[in-house]
C-alpha cells in the first residue's frame, strides 16, 4: 500500500442522506422525465472531489444493507424513530451503486450490521497492520475509530479530525466516545441516555470519573435532579452503550490491502449521466449533453488579446465607442486604492474576447509598453461619458484609482459583485472568484497563482507578462459574462431592479467620493492616549496581581483559569471543548456579574488593550502622507442585511457607551476652521417596526411624539405615564430592543438581573399591550419558513438558509433573523436612500459641507461654522424624507469640534 496515500473508507449512507437532506439544490433536482437525480448528484459530486483530493489507490464505499442489524434484535425499538426513507430518494439507491461501481470504486454491503461496523471492522484491521486511514462521514459516532492511524473527514466541511480534533469537538478523548454517546442517548436512533444529559454534561462526568463504569459505581455523588436522571438510568445504559458500540469483528471475505481502486468504465458512466442530463459531469468524460444540475453550464475559452501598440489600442477604442455595454477592469500595485499605481487595463465588449493594455510592468526584461498617459488620456473621454454604459466587479476601487490620475469616471451602469449581492447575499461570498465557480462553473486565474504568496507575493507590475495579461483579461471577460448571468434574474424582479440601479450602483460614486475625501484625526491627541491608556492598563495589571497574589500573564487564558478555578475557587461557568474551564469573556461577564472582582479588572484591562492596539495606536500610522487624512474603505457587499461595514479603519466598531471610545471619537476632527455636524436618526428600528406590524399601540406612541420606551413601560407595568420610574423604563426599553433582536426571556433576565419568569412575565405583558408586533412575529417567521426569505420595506431580500434546518438551535436562530433582518435592512436602506440625497445636494449646490462618515444610522459631514444652521435644516430634511412611514422619521443632530461632541 502506498505510504503517500491513505486506506479511504466512505460511508455512503451517510453521503446519501446528507446529499439528500442537506444540500439544496438535491432535493427539487429531476431529469426530463421527472426522475429525481438530486440526491445522486450529491453523492458523485462528493466523491469525485474526495478521490481527486486524496487519489487514494485502496479504496472502499459502504452502504447498509437493506433490512436490520443485529441492533434491532438486540432492542426492538432501535431506530423505530426514524420515518420510512422518502420514496424519492428510495428509487436513486440502485442507479447511485451501478454509478459508483462504474466510477471503479468498491462497494460493501453487509447483511446484519450497519456500513459503521463494516468501516470500523477495516479500520481496526489496517490500524493493526499500520496503515493510515481516512474514514469520510458525517456520522458522529465514528470519532470512536479515530487513533493515531485513523482519522475523520467531514463529508461537506471536508474539514478532518485527529485524536485532539475529537477532545476539541466532544471535550472527551476517542475511547470515552462510547461512554459519552451513552450518557447522551440519541433520539433519531432512539437510543435511551440519560434525561437532560447534554454533552457538556456527559464530558464533564467523562472528565471526572474517566469511564462509564466508574461513573456508575460513584453514581450517588452525582448531586441535584441531573443525578437523579443519571441513578434512574443505571440499569439501562450498558445496553445504550452497547447500541453506540461500533463493531470491529465484522466477517468480511478481504481486508484492507485488498480493496482497490480501479478503472472506470467511460461507457457506463456516460449512460448514466445522459440519463442525469448533468452537463458537467459528461463534461468531465470529456463529452457535453443535456443539462446542468441547476444552473447553464457555461466553459470559459477566452480570445485575449495583450495590446503594446496605438494602432491596436485605437482598434479597441472604437470598439469601445460603439458598444451599447464594455466591461472595465484595473491592475495595480496594491489594494490601497489612495496609494495604488495604475499597471494596467482590461476591456470586454463580447463574451470570449477580453483586452489588456500594461502600462507599468516593470520588471526586468519587461516588453516595451505603451505610455501610461498616453493610454488614460484616450481613455478618458469614454470613461467619464455617462451615456457609455460600463459594467465591473466592484467598480468603486476601479474609479477611486483612476481618479488619482484625474479621471471622474461616470456611465457606471452595473457592477457584478451588487447584482449578487442583492440578488441573495448570503448565497457566497461576492468577490470575482466565488462567483465565477458558483454561477459560470468556472475556476478563474488566483492571483496567488501568478504572484505566489506570503512575503514573497510579487506586485502586479513585477509580474511577466504571459502571465499577467491572460488574468487581467479574463478579469474583464468573466465581468461581462457574469452580468449576462445575472441580468436576466432583475428584468424579472423589478423591486431587485430598483434597488440595484436607483440605491446600491447610485451608491459607488458617493461612496467613492466620501472615501477619497477622508477624514482629518489628531494624531498627537491619540498618542497622549495611548500613554494614558498603558497606565491604566498597567494599573489594572497590580491590582489583577494583588487579587491574585502574585504576577500572571492576563493574556494567558491557561494561567488565568489556574488563578479563577484552583486557586481562588470561582464557579466554573462553562468548558472549552477540550474539556478545561473556559475564560472567555462570556465567562469573564457572568463572574463579574456575580461580584467576583479579579474577573471584571482582565475584563476592563482587556477592553484597553483592545482599543489600545486597534484605535489609538494604530490611527495615526494609518494617516495618509499626501493629503493628511484616514480614509477608510466602506463595504457594500459584506453584511447580509445591507448594512454597510467598513475597515482599515472599522469605524462601525469604535465604542461610544464607554468613556475610552468617545474619547477616540474625540480625535475625529473636521479640517481647520470648520465644526462636525453628526446627523443620527432616533429608534430608527423601533419605528419599522411600529411601520411594519401595523400595532395601534406603537404606531399612537409614536405619532403622539411619546418617549416610546415610558410608553412602553406605562402599557407593560401598567402605571400613568408621569409615574413610569427610570427603573421601568429601563427594563421597557430592553424589552423593546431585545424583541427586535430576538432575545428570549432567559436573555432579558439576565440583562435585567431578574427571574426568568419576571421577564417572561414582561414578554407576556408586552405582546398583550402590542399584539400587532406578536401577529407581525407570527407571521414574519411563518412566511420565512415558507419561502426561505424575508424582505425589507424596498424589497431587499434576505435568505434564510438555514429557516428550515433540522438542527433546532439553527432553526431558531434562523427564525430570530427572520424578525430582526427586516427591521435592519430597512434601517441600511433608508441610511443610504438619505446619503444619496445629501450627496446630491452637495454636488449640486456646493455647499460648504462634505460628507465624511456613514456610521450605523448616523452620517457624519464637516461644515463651515456660517453654515451649520442652513446645512442642520438642510439634512434633516433630506433624511427625514428618506422613506415614508406610517410613523415619522426623526433625526437627531448635533454639533462640535469632533465627533464626539457632535454625536
Amino acid at each position: 500500500m502506498s505510504k503517500t496515500s491513505p486506506f479511504v473508507l466512505v460511508d455512503g449512507s451517510s453521503y446519501l442522506f446528507r446529499a439528500y437532506h442537506v444540500l439544496q439544490v438535491t432535493q427539487d433536482l429531476k431529469n426530463s422525465k421527472g426522475e429525481p437525480t438530486g440526491a445522486i448528484l450529491g453523492v458523485v459530486n462528493m466523491l469525485r472531489r474526495l478521490v481527486n483530493d486524496y487519489q487514494p489507490e485502496h479504496i472502499a464505499v459502504v452502504f447498509d444493507a437493506p433490512g436490520g442489524s443485529f441492533r434491532n434484535q438486540i432492542y426492538k425499538e432501535y431506530k423505530a424513530n426514524r420515518p420510512p426513507m422518502p420514496e424519492d430518494l428510495r428509487v436513486q439507491i440502485e442507479p447511485l451503486h451501478d454509478i459508483i461501481r462504474a466510477m471503479g470504486l468498491p462497494l460493501l454491503m453487509v447483511e446484519g450490521v450497519e456500513a459503521d461496523d463494516v468501516i470500523g471492522t477495516l479500520a481496526h484491521q489496517a490500524t493493526e497492520l499500520g496503515i493510515e486511514t481516512l474514514i469520510s462521514t458525517g456520522d458522529k459516532d465514528m470519532a470512536q475509530l479515530v487513533n493515531e492511524h485513523v482519522t475523520l473527514i467531514n463529508t461537506m466541511s471536508e474539514t478532518t479530525t485527529d485524536m485532539d480534533g475529537v477532545i476539541e469537538k466532544f471535550g472527551v478523548r476517542p475511547d470515552q466516545i462510547i461512554d459519552y454517546l451513552a450518557l447522551v442517548g440519541d433520539p433519531v436512533d432512539n437510543i435511551p441516555g440519560v434525561p437532560k444529559c447534554g454533552p457538556k454534561t456527559a464530558a464533564k462526568w467523562l472528565s471526572a470519573y474517566d469511564t462509564l463504569d466508574n461513573l456508575i459505581s460513584h453514581a450517588g455523588e452525582i448531586k441535584g435532579k441531573i443525578g437523579e436522571n443519571l441513578r434512574a438510568s443505571l440499569e439501562q445504559l450498558p445496553l445504550s452503550r452497547e447500541l453506540t458500540t461500533i463493531k470491529l469483528d465484522v466477517d468480511l471475505q478481504m481486508g484492507p490491502t485488498d480493496y482497490r481502486t480501479m478503472e472506470q468504465d467511460s461507457e457506463a458512466l456516460r449512460r448514466h449521466y445522459e440519463w442525469m442530463e448533468s452537463n458537467r459531469l459528461l463534461a468531465s468524460l470529456g463529452e457535453e449533453g443535456g443539462r446542468d444540475e441547476g444552473e447553464a453550464a457555461r466553459q470559459i475559452s477566452g480570445n485575449y488579446e495583450t495590446v503594446l501598440s496605438e494602432e491596436a489600442l485605437e482598434q479597441w477604442l472604437d470598439r469601445l465607442s460603439a458598444s451599447d455595454l464594455f466591461a472595465f477592469d484595473t491592475e495595480t500595485t496594491s489594494l490601497d486604492y489612495m496609494q495604488a499605481e495604475l499597471v494596467g487595463v482590461s476591456f470586454s465588449v463580447t463574451p470570449g474576447e477580453a483586452a489588456y493594455v500594461p502600462v507599468g510592468h516593470d520588471y526586468p526584461g519587461a516588453p516595451k509598453q505603451l505610455p501610461r498617459e498616453l493610454v488614460l488620456t484616450n481613455l478618458k473621454p469614454l470613461l467619464e461619458n455617462p451615456k457609455l454604459k460600463k459594467v465591473g466587479q466592484n467598480l468603486k476601487y476601479d474609479m477611486s484609482v483612476l481618479a488619482r490620475y484625474g479621471i471622474e469616471m461616470q456611465g457606471i451602469a452595473y457592477d457584478t459583485m451588487l447584482e449578487s449581492y442583492v440578488l441573495d447575499s448570503t448565497a457566497t461570498r461576492h468577490d470575482m472568484d466565488s462567483l465565477a465557480k458558483r454561477y459560470l462553473q468556472h475556476e478563474t486565474i488566483h492571483f496567488e497563482t501568478i504572484a505566489g504568496k506570503g512575503k514573497k507575493q510579487l506586485t502586479f507590475n513585477q509580474i511577466e507578462l504571459d502571465l499577467a495579461a491572460p488574468y487581467a483579461a479574463e478579469d474583464a471577460d468573466v465581468t461581462l459574462r457574469l452580468h449576462e448571468y445575472f441580468w436576466p434574474k432583475f428584468e424579472s424582479e423589478p423591486l431587485l431592479k430598483t434597488l440595484l440601479e436607483e440605491l446600491e450602483v447610485a451608491l459607488i460614486p458617493v461612496l467613492s467620493r466620501m472615501e477619497r475625501h477622508g477624514v482629518t484625526i489628531d494624531g498627537a491627541m491619540l498618542r497622549q492616549q495611548s500613554d494614558e491608556l498603558a497606565k491604566s492598563m498597567h494599573q489594572l495589571e497590580q491590582q489583577a496581581y494583588a487579587l491574585a497574589g502574585h504576577n500572571f500573564n492576563l493574556g494567558s487564558p491557561k494561567q488565568i483559569g489556574e488563578i479563577f478555578f484552583t486557586e481562588l475557587g470561582l464557579p466554573v461557568i462553562s468548558k472549552t471543548p477540550k474539556g478545561a474551564p473556559s475564560t472567555a469573556e462570556s465567562v469573564l461577564v457572568e463572574l463579574a456579574e456575580q461580584g467576583h472582582e479579579l474577573p471584571a479588572v482582565i475584563l476592563e484591562h482587556r477592553g484597553l488593550s483592545k482599543l489600545k492596539s486597534t484605535y489609538t495606536d494604530k490611527l495615526p500610522e494609518m494617516v495618509n502622507p499626501d493629503t493628511g487624512r484616514v480614509h477608510t474603505s466602506y463595504h457594500q457587499a459584506v453584511a447580509a442585511t445591507g448594512r454597510l461595514s467598513s475597515t482599515d479603519p472599522n469605524l462601525q466598531n469604535i465604542p461610544v457607551r464607554t468613556e475610552a471610545g468617545r474619547r477616540i471619537r474625540q480625535a475625529f476632527v473636521p479640517q481647520p476652521g470648520w465644526r462636525m455636524l453628526a446627523a443620527d436618526y432616533s429608534q430608527i428600528e423601533l419605528r419599522i417596526m411600529a411601520h411594519l406590524s401595523e400595532d395601534e399601540g406603537l404606531l399612537r406612541a409614536f405619532q403622539e411624539g411619546k418617549d416610546i420606551h415610558r410608553a412602553t413601560a406605562a402599557e407593560v407595568f401598567e402605571e400613568p405615564l408621569e409615574r413610569v420610574t427610570a427603573e421601568q423604563r429601563r427594563s421597557a426599553k430592553a424589552i423593546n430592543f431585545g424583541l427586535i433582536y430576538g432575545m428570549s426571556a432567559f436573555g432579558l433576565a439576565r440583562q435585567l438581573g431578574i427571574e426568568r419568569s419576571a421577564a417572561q412575565d414582561y414578554v407576556d405583558l408586552y405582546f398583550k399591550r402590542y399584539p400587532g408586533v406578536q401577529a407581525f412575529m407570527d407571521r414574519t417567521r411563518e412566511l420565512a419558513h415558507e419561502q426561505g426569505y424575508v424582505e425589507t420595506i424596498f424589497g431587499r431580500r434576505l435568505y434564510l438558509p438555514e429557516i428550515n434546518a433540522k438542527n433546532h438551535q439553527r432553526r431558531a436562530a434562523a427564525e430570530r433573523t427572520a424578525i430582526n433582518a427586516p427591521m435592519q435592512g430597512s434601517a441600511a436602506d433608508i441610511i443610504k436612500r438619505a446619503m444619496l440625497a445629501v450627496d446630491g445636494w452637495i454636488e449640486a449646490s456646493a455647499p460648504p459641507a462634505q460628507l465624511l462618515m456613514q456610521v450605523h444610522d448616523e452620517l457624519v459631514l464637516e461644515v463651515e461654522p456660517s453654515y451649520v444652521a442652513d446645512a442642520k435644516e438642510i439634512i434633516s430634511n433630506y433624511m427625514e424624507q428618506a422613506a415614508s412611514l406610517s410613523v415619522p422619521l426623526l433625526v437627531d443632530l448635533g454639533v462640535g469640534d469632533n465627533w464626539d461632541e457632535a454625536h
